[in-house]
């Protein structure tokens, strides 16, 4: 966490600016987050309640997507995965929707994730995608 506010505050203090994003996409992706999404991760994207506090079963609640939350610490391929295949976290239980919804819907999500982010949380998570990028092997 406290490297994730470290670059949050140099992207602050290099006058990087948050990446431009698609409205059509935003608009989209709003769309299909209201249909299998908000139902677990609410509808402001606030994450349920005590989202920090483990349940019985030692999974957690479905965290938010907003810039309280930690989304947005993720590069695009990790939270692509997320959304499409589910997660296998023991601690989670997030459902896979990759036989719902298309990749193009998915990357929709996530771009209207990223318009609720503000400038430095959206420029921090573009240098993580970036960087991801740079490490992987398709590169």
């Amino acid at each position: 966490m406290a490297a994730a506010a470290a670059v949050v505050a140099i992207a602050a203090c290099s006058g990087e600016t948050a990446p431009t994003l698609d409205p059509d996409r935003v608009a989209y992706g709003g769309e299909l987050y209201g249909q299998h999404c908000a139902s677990c991760h609410q509808a402001d994207l606030s994450g349920a309640p005590d989202w920090k506090t483990a349940n019985d079963d030692g999974s957690y609640p479905p965290p938010p997507h907003d810039s309280s939350g930690h989304t947005w610490h993720h590069p695009d391929r990790v939270l692509i995965e997320i959304i499409g295949d589910g997660s296998d976290f023991p601690q989670s239980r997030m459902p896979a929707f990759g036989d719902q919804l298309s990749d193009e819907d998915i990357e929709a999500i996530l771009e209207f994730f990223k318009s609720t982010w503000g400038p430095q949380e959206r420029a921090f998570q573009e240098q993580v995608t970036d960087q991801d990028r740079d490490r992987s092997p398709e590169s």
